[in-house]
C-alpha cells in the first residue's frame, strides 16, 4: 500500500520518541512531523507465550507469571517472555517435583483423572507470593508459597498451598485449606469413586480443632447437595496485602460468588471465622468459606485479584465475567473498596455482591472486552486488522519505585480459534481514582507530559460496553478539533488538563482518563492514543491517525478499493460504503438485477452464459470526489454433483455405493458403545437417535473446499450446540450444522478453525421436519432452511482439502448428542443451485 504518509515518511526518514516535549498552540511543529522526530527510536521486540489465568510476581530482577495447566514463563523487559514449566509432566515435574504424589492430598478430593478432568488437565489459576513471615519446617523464615486449585467439576474443587526456597520450584506440598462441592450425606458424580459427603474434606478436622463451632445447614440445598448458588467454588485463589501487612486470601468462581479470608502469615492458611454472621452492609460471613465481596447466585464471575493502590488510596477487586471460549465473550471488570474486605463498588456506586434474580452484566466497570481495530478501506494498516476476543482472568504488577501499573491477562484472537497469549497493559488511575487501561499491550511507554497541539486529529475510537456476549467491538472515527470539539461519526468536546489528563464528553457520554503514548502494532509506530472511563462503567480508547488531508484521504481510499477476484464472481460481493475517516462511498450497478447496488448477486441459471457488470465506486470526503470503476463476471451455478447418500432404510448403506455404510456410535463420535433404531421418516425411513448415540459416516467423506450438505431433521428436543452433521480434521478444525446454536436459538453452521459463526436467524421447532443444506464453496458459505437461504457470507474455513477428515451424525467429541431422527443425508461435490435446493426440500 503506497500511502502517502508512508512516501513521506521514506523520504524523511520516520523517527519517533516516546517521550514527546510540549508544544503549544503558537509553536510550529505540524501534526506530520510529530511523527518525523529527530530522535530515532528502535521498534520494540516482543516474545509471546501462552499463559492461561497468569498471576504476576517479580524476583529479583525478573518477573514471573504461573498459570493455568502448570503453565508459567519469565521475562525481563515485561514484553519478552520464555517458558520454563513443562506441563503436567509427572515425575519430573518442573513446578511441583512429583505432581501425582506430591499434590495427593488435594487430588484425594478434586483434580486428577477424575469426573470431568479426565486425563488429569485440572491444576488451575495459581497465585504465588514471597512470604518473609512463613515459618518452614527447619525452622527459618521466608518462602515462596504458591497457592493452588484443583478441580473434578464445576463446583467440587479444592484450594491447596505448597511451598519453595526458589521461586521456579519445585514447591513441596503444605495443605488442601479449602474444599467445595461437598454433600450432606454420601454421593458420587458421574466417572468419580470419591465420596463428596462434607466429612471427607477437612471440615470434620477444623471442627475438633475447635476453628469452626460445626458444620452449617446452609450449605446444602434441601436434597442435600451443595448449595453452590450461594457458596463458592473453591478455585482461583489469590494473595495480597493490605496497609497493616496483613495477608488475605480471595478466591471463587462463579456461582456462589467470590470470598476473602484472613491469612496467617506464619502459616500460610487460612483464618476461619469460625462463625457465622454478616457485614455491616449485609453481606454473608461464613464460619469456613470467609467474606462474600462479590457476586453469587450463578452468575459469571471469576479470576479475583485485589490490590492495593498507594495513589489512590483504593483496594481494586479484578474479576472476569463470560465465558473462556473464544465465544464466550470473556470480559475483566473492577470495583474498589477502602478496606480489603470491602464492600466493593464500581462506578455507579453499585456494589459487587448482586442481588438474586439480577444480571451482572451491569455491575463492575468494564476494562476490556471483545474488541477490533477494524481499519477501514484507506486506513494506515488496511486489511492488518488488530484486537482481542475473550480477555480476561487478569492478574495486576505495580512497581514499587516508578509507580508504574499493569494489567496482566490472557488473550485469544479474531480469527484464530482457541489459541491464547499472555498480554500486558500498562493502566493508570484518573482523575476519580479508576484504572484506565492502554489501548495497546506495553512496549516501554511512560506517561509524558503532552500538548493540545499532539491531541488534536483523527482517531479510531472503541467503547468496550457492559455487555459479557462474544460481539466484537469495532471502530468509530471521530476528530478532535482544535477548539476543543469532536466531530465524526459521534460528536462532542475534549480537554487536556495537567500533564496528560483527558477529559472527553463522546455522544453525550462524559469519559475521564489520559493522553499516552502507545506503541501501534499496525503501523509499526507511536501514535497518540486516549484511554477514559465513561460515567457508565466503560472503557472508551482512542488511537489517532496520522494527519491527512481530504484529498490524501480519497486518494488513498481510492487507492486501496479492491474487490478481489472480479471475474469468477459466485456470492454476493462486500461493497463497503464507508472509508478513512467518515469518507463515504456510493456504489451504482449497470446491471442490478445480477449485482445490486448493496452487492446482492443473482447468478444466471446453470446452462446460461455469464454475465457482465460495471460496478462504479463514488469517492467522496467534504469537496474533494474521485470514482473508481471495476468490471465484474457473474458465473452461473453449476449444478452439484451427488457423491453419497444415507437414506436409512433400516440400514446405514451410502445408496450411491461410493462409500461404504456409517456405525453407530455413543455420544461421542469416537466412542463405539450405542444404538440407533428406525422410524418413519420423510422418505421411507428415517434414524432415530436417543440423544446418547451417533452414527460414525466414513472417514474422507468429503477431502475438498467445494462441498453441499443436506440432510432432514425432526429434534425430540432442541439442546444448544447439538450437532445434526460434524465434520473435522481434528478437534482444532473441525465444521458443525447444529439445528439450535448459541446466537438467540438459531440454526446455524459454525467451525472451530477460526470460531466462523454462520447463523441462519431462523429457530428450527421441535417435532416436525425441517430440511437443513449448507454449500461451501472455495470460502464462501451459503445455508438454506427449507429450501430458502438464510445465511451467505465468505471467508469460511478451508477444513476438509487434502485430508482424511472423520464424519458423524448427532455426535461430536464435546457435545450433547441430537435427539430426536433425521432422514435423507446427502453429499455433494459443488454447490447446490437453486433449483436442486428446491427439490431436496419438497
Amino acid at each position: 500500500m503506497n500511502k502517502g504518509w508512508i512516501q513521506k515518511a521514506t523520504a524523511l526518514t520516520l523517527m519517533i520518541s516516546l517521550t514527546i516535549p510540549a508544544i503549544g498552540f503558537g509553536g510550529t511543529t505540524s501534526h506530520a512531523e510529530e511523527y518525523e522526530l529527530k530522535q530515532a527510536v528502535t521498534s520494540p521486540t516482543f516474545s509471546n507465550v501462552s499463559v492461561h489465568d497468569p498471576s504476576i510476581i517479580k524476583a529479583g530482577g525478573t518477573f514471573y507469571v504461573f498459570g493455568s495447566h502448570i503453565s508459567a514463563a519469565k521475562s525481563q523487559d515485561l514484553m519478552n517472555w520464555t517458558s520454563f514449566a513443562n506441563g503436567y509432566t509427572t515425575p519430573g515435574n518442573t513446578i511441583y517435583g512429583d505432581l501425582s504424589k506430591n499434590l495427593a492430598g488435594s487430588f484425594k478430593w478434586a483434580g486428577e483423572n477424575d469426573a470431568d478432568s479426565k486425563g488429569g488437565f485440572s491444576v488451575w489459576a495459581p497465585d504465588v507470593i514471597w512470604n518473609p513471615k512463613y515459618v518452614n519446617a527447619d525452622g527459618t523464615k521466608g518462602a515462596y508459597t504458591i497457592y493452588y486449585c484443583t478441580s473434578s467439576t464445576y463446583i467440587r474443587s479444592a484450594i491447596g498451598m505448597a511451598v519453595s526456597q526458589k521461586i521456579e520450584g519445585p514447591y513441596t506440598y503444605v495443605d488442601t485449606m479449602i474444599y467445595s462441592g461437598f454433600t450432606k450425606e454420601k454421593a458420587f458424580d458421574n466417572n468419580s469413586t470419591v465420596d463428596k459427603k462434607w466429612t471427607n474434606t477437612n471440615i470434620q478436622t477444623l471442627i475438633n480443632q475447635k476453628k469452626l463451632s460445626g458444620e452449617s445447614s446452609a450449605w446444602f440445598n434441601a436434597d442435600g447437595t451443595y448449595a453452590n448458588q450461594n457458596y463458592p467454588n473453591a478455585i482461583d485463589p489469590t494473595i495480597f496485602s493490605d496497609t497493616k501487612g496483613k495477608l488475605w486470601m480471595t478466591y471463587g468462581s462463579w456461582s456462589g460468588g467470590i470470598f476473602v479470608l484472613e491469612i496467617d502469615a506464619k502459616t500460610g492458611k487460612p483464618i476461619y471465622p469460625g462463625k457465622d454472621g454478616q457485614t455491616k452492609d449485609g453481606r454473608l460471613i461464613d464460619r469456613y468459606f470467609g467474606t462474600k465481596v462479590a457476586g453469587g447466585y450463578g452468575q459469571s464471575g471469576e479470576g479475583p485479584y485485589i490490590q492495593y493502590n498507594k495513589e489512590s488510596g483504593y483496594y481494586y477487586l479484578y474479576m472476569t465475567y463470560g465465558g473462556l471460549a473464544a465465544n464466550g465473550g470473556y470480559n475483566m471488570r473492577v470495583f474498589r473498596a477502602t478496606k480489603p474486605d470491602g464492600p466493593y463498588q464500581d462506578a455507579k456506586g453499585q456494589q459487587a455482591t448482586w442481588p438474586a434474580q439480577t444480571s451482572n452484566v451491569t455491575y463492575g466497570n468494564k476494562l476490556i472486552g471483545n474488541y477490533l481495530w477494524d481499519s477501514k478501506v484507506g486506513d494506515p494498516g488496511y486489511g492488518e486488522n488488530f484486537g482481542y476476543v475473550s480477555p480476561g482472568h487478569n492478574s495486576v504488577y505495580t512497581d514499587d519505585k516508578t509507580g508504574q501499573t499493569f494489567l496482566v491477562f490472557h488473550t485469544r484472537f479474531p480469527a484464530r480459534g482457541e489459541e491464547h497469549e499472555l498480554r500486558i497493559h500498562q493502566m493508570y488511575i484518573n482523575k476519580e481514582g479508576w484504572p484506565v487501561v492502554s489501548p495497546y499491550r506495553y512496549a516501554g511507554e511512560t506517561l509524558a507530559k503532552v500538548s493540545e497541539e499532539m491531541v488534536v486529529g483523527d482517531y479510531q475510537f472503541i467503547d468496550h460496553g457492559n455487555d459479557s456476549s462474544a460481539a466484537i467491538k469495532n471502530t468509530q472515527y471521530i476528530r478532535l478539533n482544535k477548539d476543543r470539539t469532536i466531530s465524526g461519526e459521534l460528536q462532542g468536546t475534549w480537554q487536556k488538563k495537567g500533564t496528560a489528563d483527558a477529559i472527553l464528553t463522546i455522544g453525550g457520554v462524559k469519559y475521564t482518563g489520559v493522553f499516552v503514548k502507545d506503541w501501534n502494532p499496525v503501523t509499526k509506530q507511536y501514535n497518540m492514543t486516549f484511554t477514559a472511563l465513561s460515567t457508565n462503567g466503560t472503557m472508551g480508547w482512542g488511537s489517532r491517525l496520522v494527519e491527512e488531508s481530504d484529498k490524501q484521504v480519497v486518494a488513498d481510499v481510492y487507492s486501496d478499493l479492491s474487490l478481489g477476484d472480479v471475474s469468477n464472481i459466485i456470492s454476493n460481493v462486500q461493497l463497503p460504503t464507508v472509508a478513512s475517516r467518515g469518507t463515504s462511498v456510493v456504489w451504482t450497478s449497470s446491471n442490478p438485477a445480477v449485482v445490486s447496488n448493496t452487492g446482492v448477486v443473482t447468478r444466471p441459471q446453470a446452462g446460461q452464459a455469464p454475465a457482465n457488470v460495471t460496478l462504479t465506486a463514488s469517492i467522496s470526503k467534504g469537496s474533494i470526489k474521485q470514482t473508481k470503476v471495476f468490471q465484474v463476471t457473474v458465473q452461473p451455478f453449476v449444478e452439484a454433483t451427488l457423491t453419497a447418500q444415507y437414506s436409512f432404510e433400516h440400514n446405514l448403506k451410502d445408496t450411491t455405493a461410493t462409500f461404504g455404510q456409517g456405525t453407530v456410535t455413543g455420544d461421542r463420535l469416537d466412542s463405539t458403545v450405542g444404538t440407533i433404531t428406525y422410524g418413519t421418516g420423510v422418505s421411507g425411513q428415517s434414524a432415530v437417535f436417543n440423544g446418547t448415540s451417533g452414527i460414525r459416516l466414513p472417514q474422507g467423506l468429503i477431502s475438498n473446499n467445494s462441498y453441499s450438505v443436506a440432510v432432514w431433521v425432526k429434534p425430540d428436543q432442541l439442546t444448544t450446540y447439538s450437532p445434526a452433521f460434524f465434520g473435522a480434521k481434528d478437534t482444532d478444525h473441525w465444521v458443525s450444522l447444529i439445528p439450535r446454536g448459541a446466537t438467540a436459538d438459531k440454526a446455524m453452521v459454525w467451525s472451530g478453525t477460526a470460531w466462523y459463526d454462520g447463523v441462519t436467524g431462523v429457530t428450527i421447532p421441535a417435532n416436525q421436519w425441517t430440511h437443513l443444506a449448507f454449500s461451501v464453496d472455495e470460502g464462501s458459505l451459503t445455508i438454506y432452511v427449507n429450501g430458502v437461504q438464510q445465511f451467505s457470507g465468505t471467508n469460511f474455513p478451508d477444513i476438509f482439502t487434502g485430508g482424511n477428515a472423520s464424519f458423524g451424525l448427532g455426535v461430536n467429541y464435546w457435545d450433547t448428542p441430537f435427539k430426536g431422527q433425521m432422514d435423507e443425508l446427502r453429499i455433494y461435490k459443488g454447490s447446490l443451485t437453486p433449483a436442486q435446493l428446491s427439490e431436496l426440500a419438497k
